[in-house]
């Protein structure tokens, strides 16, 4: 069957669609990546030690996890717009707080408060898709989405090392405060409102703890989120570990540093690509199966190289890329899987999707934090660790491509 091309206009309609809807998924990555150079630094100057700094990246990923739990359900009830305009207005205010505390409590808390409006952004772009497109269509936009995304672990941490060499690391934050003002103004002037009636009509008719009860009883639902979740939290143990590892450990500069992980990010976004080339062919669940075994298959590759060979960067390096290439399998096709499953809760169950990828990263960086020994083996058995159970959650809650769940 040949796919019909979409009009000339329509498809500028898309693209631009696309780059506004990235640019809203990036609130969590670009606040995260930017200041990832500036952890050590900020480190010193709030006078605490890696842990300290690390949990300042933790009380963001939760922040983000308890937003989305908020704005899915009020998206479904209230529409798109209004938790999209006064969310991202929470962003800004919390990213001019952050860049002027004087203590990492204050940083911490005021971190809280940003992710709060940052997860806007990522939960009402998720709701979007599905409001627009048909599944199949939808999973392709969220590998297109990806492209976007992507460009925030690529270029943010390199702008944030250039920033450091000009600049002290508050003006990340002012330079955050910037983004979110400029994505304020795009949402206000050209995002539409997209909640269909359906959706309208049985937000109307159930709360919001019936409608997360209804989505939880699905065990697709769960079964697809946790395993995207799972191997999504693989990229916050690294996010959380390496600032530490490579600059302390390694010997890495923070502008160096920027690089390293825009390569790593470069292999995610290009697997996103394929990914989004082989839903022409194949279903979601068979290429988020593919991904996980893969991550796994890199992951166990990874504690072998922290084990053998702890002092060299390069033999890391290679299965990290590893890792993070699986995760342009693993994410989209966790999100499009889950998303399918009850399209009347979209917005709901954007909001409990983002909310399990965001423990689950939460989880992971305090377990990287908690272990922490100067070396590569913590973040190594964290991803690991959560790649196998990745990969047990989607066989045994929603099953086998072709199969049953086990469970």
């Amino acid at each position: 069957m040949t796919r019909t091309q979409p009009a000339p206009a329509q498809s500028r309609s898309i693209i631009g669609l696309t780059i506004l809807l990235g640019s809203l998924t990036m609130f969590g990555p670009i606040s995260i990546d930017m200041y990832l150079p500036a952890l050590p630094a900020i480190a010193v100057d709030m006078d605490t030690n890696a842990a300290g700094a690390q949990r300042t990246l933790a009380a963001f990923l939760l922040g983000l996890a308890i937003g989305q739990l908020f704005y899915g359900p009020l998206s479904d009830r209230i529409g798109r717009r209004p938790p999209l305009i006064i969310g991202i207005a929470l962003f800004i205010a919390a990213s001019v707080g952050c860049a002027m505390v004087e203590s990492i409590e204050a940083l911490t808390v005021l971190r809280f408060i940003q992710a709060l409006g940052a997860a806007t952004g990522m939960v009402i772009a998720r709701a979007v898709v599905v409001d627009l497109f048909p599944e199949d269509e939808a999973a392709r936009m969220f590998s297109l989405l990806v492209l976007v995304l992507g460009l925030a672990p690529i270029l943010a941490p390199i702008v944030g090392g250039r920033v450091l060499l000009v600049a002290e690391w508050p003006a990340i934050f002012f330079i955050l405060a910037a983004f979110g003002t400029a994505n304020l103004l795009a949402a206000w002037c050209w995002l539409s409102e997209s909640r269909p009636q359906a959706t309208a009509d049985k937000a109307r008719t159930e709360s919001p703890l019936r409608a997360y009860l209804a989505v939880c009883r699905q065990r697709r639902i769960v079964g697809f989120g946790l395993s995207g979740a799972l191997g999504g939290a693989c990229f916050f143990t690294f996010i959380a570990a390496s600032p530490d590892l490579l600059i302390n450990t390694y010997a890495v500069s923070p502008q160096t540093y920027g690089w390293i992980f825009g390569v790593l990010a470069i292999g995610f976004v290009s697997a996103s690509q394929v990914n989004r080339r082989l839903l022409l062919h194949f279903k979601p669940h068979t290429l988020l199966q593919w991904g996980i075994i893969g991550g796994l298959i890199s992951g166990l590759v990874l504690v072998t190289a922290a084990a053998a060979t702890p002092g060299t960067l390069y033999a890391l390096l290679v299965p990290l890329l590893g890792v993070t290439s699986s995760l342009g399998f693993v994410m989209p096709n966790g999100v499009a899987g889950a998303m399918s499953v009850d399209r009347e809760r979209s917005g709901t169950t954007a909001a409990l999707v983002g909310a399990l990828q965001f423990i689950a990263g939460a989880t992971g960086a305090v377990a990287v934090g908690l272990f922490h020994d100067g070396s590569a083996m913590p973040m190594a058995v964290v991803i690991a660790l959560a790649m196998a159970l990745a990969l047990a959650m989607l066989r045994g809650l929603v099953g086998s491509p072709n199969g049953q769940a086990t469970l």
